[in-house]
C-alpha cells in the first residue's frame, strides 16, 4: 500500500485509489503520516485538528476519528491496524507500506549525487521523477497546527530546491531555450529566489539575449533592495559581470 500526501491525502492499494472525505479525519491521518513511526501526543493531534480553541469534548472526538481511520485502513490479511495506541498518543507504523514524500526525498538525494558527479542526463531524469510525485499543495485551507504547517513549508521549499537543481541539470545539457518561459514564470512567483534569477540570466545569455539577461539582473536587484534592503548575492553579481564581459565560461559544451 502507498500513502500519498504530496497533495490531497490518497491511499493507493493495487488499482484502487482511496480518499478521505471528512476533513478532520483527513487532517488526523495526514499528521500521523507526516510523523510516521513516531508517537504523536494527543494534545498535539488536537491542536492540528482544531487549532488553539478545541471543543470541550475534543479528546472523545479524537478517539472516534482514530477508530474511523483504523476501519479505513483495515485489510483482511492483517490482524492489527497500522495505527496503534502508544502513550501519550498514537503512532502510525509504516511497515512495508510506502509514503510518497519519503520516495521524493530519496529521489532528490539521488539526483543531487548525479548532479555533483556531472551525470546530467541521470540527474535530469531523477529530478523529473521526484517532481512527478507532487500533485497539489497539502491541505492548504485546514493547516491549523505546527506539524502540518511545518511540513507544508518544508515541502514547498524542497520542491523549489528540486526545481532549481533540475534547471541546473537542463542548462548543462544545453536546453536553455526551453527553460526561458518557465524561468520567467518562476522568478515572478518567487522574486526573492536569487538562484532562479541567475538561471534565467544564463538561459537568456545563451539564447543570444544579453540585454534581456542584464535587465533581469537589474529587476532582481531592485526587488531585493525594496523588499529586503539587500544587494544581490555574490553568485548573481558574478553572473552579471560574466555577461558584461562575455566570459567564455558561460559557453558550456553540451556533454555527449
Amino acid at each position: 500500500m502507498r500513502y500519498e500526501i504530496m497533495g490531497p491525502l490518497r491511499v493507493v492499494e493495487e488499482e484502487r485509489k482511496l480518499t478521505v472525505r471528512a476533513r478532520k479525519i483527513e487532517v488526523l491521518l495526514t499528521v500521523l503520516l507526516v510523523r510516521a513511526d513516531q508517537v504523536v501526543p494527543i494534545d498535539q493531534l488536537i491542536t492540528e485538528i482544531w487549532g488553539e480553541d478545541p471543543p470541550r469534548r475534543a479528546v472523545a472526538g479524537l478517539h472516534v476519528y482514530v477508530s474511523q481511520i483504523r476501519k479505513f485502513l483495515r485489510r483482511p490479511d492483517q490482524n492489527e491496524s497500522p495505527v496503534i495506541t502508544r502513550p501519550p498518543g498514537y503512532v502510525l507504523r509504516l511497515g512495508h507500506d510506502r509514503l510518497d514524500f519519503h520516495c521524493f526525498e530519496r529521489l532528490v538525494c539521488e539526483g543531487r549525487d548525479h548532479l555533483r558527479e556531472r551525470r546530467y542526463q541521470q540527474a535530469t531524469a531523477t529530478f523529473e521523477n521526484a517532481l512527478d510525485l507532487w500533485r497539489d499543495p497539502l491541505l492548504d485551507d485546514v493547516c491549523h497546527g505546527p506539524i502540518l504547517e511545518g511540513f507544508q513549508t518544508w515541502l514547498k521549499e524542497a520542491r523549489l530546491e528540486c526545481v532549481e537543481m533540475l534547471t541546473d541539470s537542463r542548462l548543462m545539457l544545453g536546453r536553455h531555450r526551453e527553460l526561458v518561459s518557465d524561468l520567467y514564470q518562476l522568478t515572478t512567483e518567487h522574486p526573492l529566489r536569487e538562484a532562479l534569477h541567475r538561471q534565467l540570466m544564463l538561459a537568456l545569455y545563451r539564447c543570444g539575449r544579453r540585454a534581456d539577461a542584464l535587465h533581469v539582473y537589474q529587476s532582481a536587484r531592485k526587488t531585493l533592495n525594496e523588499e529586503l534592503g539587500l544587494e544581490p548575492c555574490r553568485a548573481l553579481q558574478d553572473m552579471q559581470q560574466a555577461i558584461l564581459t562575455s566570459d567564455d565560461r558561460l559557453e558550456l559544451h553540451v556533454p555527449a
